[in-house]
C-alpha cells in the first residue's frame, strides 16, 4: 500500500536540513517538467525589465554569493 502524503511528510521531516533541501529541490524541479511557454516568456520579460532598470538608474547589484549567504543565515 502506498504511503500517504502525511506519512511521507513525517518521514521527510526526520531528514537533516541538507537532505530536506535536496528533496525539496527535486520535488520543485519535478513540477518544472511541465513547462509553460507563457510563464517562461513572462520570466524573460521580467529579467530584461530588471536589467534595463539596473542599467538606467544605477541600482546597486549584490552578488549571488552574498544573497545566498544571507538567505542561509536567515533560515538556519
Amino acid at each position: 500500500m502506498p504511503l500517504t502524503v502525511k506519512e511521507i511528510e513525517k518521514e521527510a521531516l526526520k531528514l537533516d536540513a541538507r537532505a530536506r533541501a535536496l528533496l525539496a529541490e527535486h520535488l520543485i524541479n519535478s513540477l518544472d517538467a511541465e513547462e509553460d511557454p507563457e510563464a517562461e516568456k513572462a520570466w524573460v520579460e521580467e529579467a530584461e525589465r530588471r536589467y534595463q532598470e539596473y542599467k538606467k538608474s544605477g541600482i546597486k547589484a549584490r552578488s549571488a554569493e552574498l544573497v545566498m549567504r544571507e538567505a542561509r543565515e536567515k533560515y538556519k
